[in-house]
């Protein structure tokens, strides 16, 4: 306020109250908990639309395990532009990750605290799946794919109480070759995403149960797709999102225990096979993380925990010979 403000507001005998400076973030009045992946988080705000967005995204997750609780402070302020922002950067320094996307939306994420602090506008919260995925579902997955947890790109299905890992670059097939297996009655885990556990001494993954993704192309394989219209995405290409209850006879579980690694190559030429893989290739396909230095050791152990089980290479053309011959290595162990 300029003095002349300040004189106008004394003579109308007005109280002033400069306790909140200008350019601090909006108070938060909100509060909840969920628990992304089974770990406890909670949820302060100042917007019941950020609680709802988040009830939808967490809120059939229970909790599992008894950690320090993830602590997520989103601001939403006013105005901002009403068009989609850009994607953000993003921005580590030693135990701090920063991701921007303008200067109206962007996030600190404190590896030390536990803590995150996300600002977004009014407008951008209305882009609800640019929200969730830049700003909401990572606010509490930085923290959780640090300390607690190892992200491997694969998909994750079981039998017999036997964890199947399938690796492979985008488009190899993890999703189609799991969900197909799940139609044979295997256990679904996830398509994509197997989030290893750091510490203890097994092999147990996490993952999203609760929805398969899939490229347009499946619907040519599985009838049961076919009339659903792909979602748009801000990264990557479209697909067809289904929530797996709606598959009646579908066996899901969140966890698995990883007894076998499959790399998928449905591009070779010659007869389908499984045959044996390179260790060194699946070490350095996990690594592929990004973390401080201090959590990468400990990252490192659990994919070489992970790496004692048989390491193997499916090259099929045909799905469903892909689903009996994963069925006899499960079995019969070969």
């Amino acid at each position: 306020m300029t003095v002349e403000e300040i004189e106008s507001a004394c003579n109308a005998s007005q109280v002033l109250d400069f306790s909140r400076h200008e350019m601090e973030a909006p108070e938060l009045s909100l509060r909840a908990m969920f628990y992304p992946s089974g770990f406890p988080t909670e949820v302060r705000t100042n917007s019941a639309e950020i609680l709802t967005q988040y009830g939808e995204i967490w809120g059939m997750r229970e909790s599992i395990f008894d950690t320090e609780t993830i602590r997520v402070n989103v601001h939403v302020v006013e105005g901002g532009s009403t068009e989609c922002p850009p994607v953000p950067m993003y921005h580590t320094m030693a135990h701090t990750m920063v991701w921007v996307a303008d200067t109206n939306n962007y996030g600190v994420v404190h590896f030390g605290r536990n803590e995150t602090q996300v600002r977004v506008s009014q407008a951008t919260s209305k882009h609800k799946l640019y929200m969730r995925r830049h700003f909401l579902i990572v606010s509490a997955a930085a923290h959780i794919r640090t300390r607690y947890m190892t992200d491997v790109h694969a998909a994750c299905v079981a039998l017999d109480g036997r964890g199947v890992l399938l690796c492979g670059d985008p488009g190899a097939g993890k999703s189609t070759l799991s969900y197909a297996c799940a139609r044979a009655g295997w256990t679904y885990v996830t398509d994509d995403g197997s989030n290893l556990l750091i510490g203890g001494t097994d092999r147990m993954v996490i993952g999203n149960c609760h929805k398969v993704r899939f490229r347009p192309s499946a619907a040519e394989l599985f009838p049961e797709l076919q009339g659903h219209d792909p979602a748009p995405h801000m990264v990557g290409k479209p697909s067809i999102e289904m929530p797996t209850p709606i598959f009646q006879n579908m066996i899901c579980a969140r966890t698995a225990q990883v007894d076998f690694i499959v790399f998928l190559n449905r591009r070779a030429g010659g007869p389908p096979k499984l045959t044996p893989y390179r260790e060194d290739v699946a070490r350095y396909y996990m690594r592929q993380v990004h973390a401080p230095p201090d959590y990468l050791a400990v990252q490192y152990q659990a994919i070489e925990r992970l790496l004692t089980v048989p390491i193997l290479e499916l090259r099929y053309s045909n799905l469903d010979w892909a689903v009996e011959r994963l069925k006899t290595l499960v079995r019969e162990g070969r």
